[in-house]
């Protein structure tokens, strides 16, 4: 895994193709769709051109299916990819949510405090709250990029243990790349019982919330930090609050 200053598309060659076939068998007719289903299998080679032909001719004629068609079938995918684990997804490790705790809109981040695209992603996060009171956003610590961006991690879940988890989330980002002097500061800064923190961080609860947090990684096919989840969209990189925003909006439309 690597920091992610993009949004990724990812199986982008296979969702184009994909994305070929549905509007195969949604805008050329049932003919295309039996066609590439398989069931035309013994289709003559002028029928089969035939067919091809109007397929070809309708996505010419109507070239804006094509992007409707690839983000509804990005959806579908997404949707698989969340299918049994939605629930712990946006189940956060107690406290360590930004916003509202109790909001009724959820948008879920992966972040590690190594990650310079998480960094500028702050302001971002600080807008989106300021303007949407219902906004809660559950922060997954996803260390990938050095140890010592383990080790901030680990604190900052013994910072949610002790209900300041935006506290030191905001003073570790903004004391530059994490090691030993800026994570004691910034826990310091937060107002951590620095001796119950040391013992939190060292815990088997914490070091199973960073294994899942990677597992769930894996999963839904983030490589990189950060990566957001928004009701059934999965978006990798520093994508800008422009964007979150309208992910948001989308999952109040859902």
């Amino acid at each position: 895994m690597q920091e992610d200053g993009s949004s990724e598309t990812g199986k982008t060659a296979k969702i184009a193709l994909t994305a070929a076939l549905v509007l195969v068998a949604a805008g050329a007719g049932w003919g295309a769709g039996w066609l590439y289903s398989g069931s035309g299998a013994n289709v003559s080679s002028g029928d089969r051109k035939a067919i091809e032909t109007v397929v070809r001719d309708y996505l010419l004629e109507n070239p804006e299916v094509i992007p409707e068609a690839m983000d509804a079938l990005q959806r579908k995918e997404n949707a698989k990819q969340l299918a049994g684990i939605s629930d712990e997804v946006h189940a956060p490790f107690p406290g360590a949510v930004l916003g509202n705790p109790n909001g009724s809109v959820t948008l879920v981040e992966f972040s590690d405090f190594a990650c310079g695209y998480c960094r500028k992603s702050v302001a971002d996060i600080e807008a989106l709250i300021a303007s949407n009171s219902d906004l809660r956003i559950v922060i997954r610590e996803l260390p990938i990029l050095s140890e010592q961006s383990v080790q901030a991690a680990r604190m900052a879940l013994a910072a949610a243990e002790q209900g300041k988890y935006l506290q030191f989330h905001k003073a570790m980002f903004a004391a530059g790349q994490p090691g030993p002097k800026t994570i004691e500061t910034a826990a310091r800064r937060a107002g951590l019982d620095m001796g119950k923190a040391r013992a939190t961080a060292n815990s088997p609860r914490v070091q199973q919330e960073l294994d899942t947090n990677l597992a769930i990684a894996r999963q839904l096919g983030f490589n990189g930090t950060p990566s957001w989840v928004a009701g059934d969209q999965l978006i990798a990189g520093a994508v800008g609050s422009d964007e979150l925003a309208e992910a948001i909006k989308d999952i109040r439309g859902g």
